[in-house]
């Protein structure tokens, strides 16, 4: 993802009202997905393949 400009986004059941909200922010690009948190975005980003990420959020929806 390095070198492009990335379209980041945060899911729809984000809470953008709250002082004290939780959220992350995703960027999908060919192979990988990056997240990073949306009240600091600049201390960085962790950047997965898509199946490790899909991965994660099948676990949580069960």
């Amino acid at each position: 993802m390095a070198g492009r400009e990335q379209k980041w986004f945060k899911s729809t059941h984000s809470d953008a009202d709250t002082e004290h909200s939780t959220c992350v922010e995703v960027a999908l690009d060919t192979g990988t997905t990056a997240v990073r948190d949306s009240k600091a975005p600049a201390a960085g980003q962790l950047t997965v393949p898509h199946p490790a990420w899909n991965a994660l959020l099948g676990s949580l929806r069960c």
